[in-house]
């Protein structure tokens, strides 16, 4: 009498499951929106193009990787923000405060920065084309001897 084992094979197949890649907290984008004021807030990914978000209080907030397209941020406080991959095309920056904040490759193509406040700021990588820039330490490359 012969005797056969038969051997159970289990494969894993990979699923790919659909994950959003927003990711800021809808809750406190709305906060920001009806309020004004988002204090540390998770803003990551958010979409707040055309906003109009005027004296915001920002201070410490996450807006990595969002779209600040248009938006006005005339006096907004941003200190010690990430805005690490923000997208701040052609956004109204006046007297905003980016002091002590991150503003590693962020796209600031045809923004205004009239007055902006950017002491202890990381400006690495900034896209700064076509930018008008007023009365804010940022500019290409060079130095400038007295």
């Amino acid at each position: 009498m012969k005797l056969f084992t038969t051997a159970l094979l289990s494969v894993a197949l990979p699923i790919a499951i659909a994950v959003p890649t927003q990711a800021e907290d809808p809750a406190q984008v709305e906060q920001l929106l009806t309020t004004n004021a988002c204090y540390g807030c998770d803003l990551s990914g958010a979409n707040l193009s055309q906003a109009h978000i005027i004296g915001a209080d920002l201070r410490q907030a996450d807006l990595t990787n969002a779209n600040l397209t248009e938006a006005n941020l005339e006096g907004a406080d941003l200190e010690g923000a990430n805005l690490r991959g923000a997208i701040l095309a052609d956004a109204f920056l006046t007297n905003a405060s980016f002091r002590n904040a991150n503003l590693t490759n962020v796209n600031l193509t045809e923004a205004k920065l009239y007055f902006v406040d950017v002491a202890g700021a990381t400006l690495d990588n900034l896209d700064i084309t076509r930018a008008e820039i007023v009365g804010t330490p940022i500019s290409v490359g060079g130095s400038y001897d007295q």
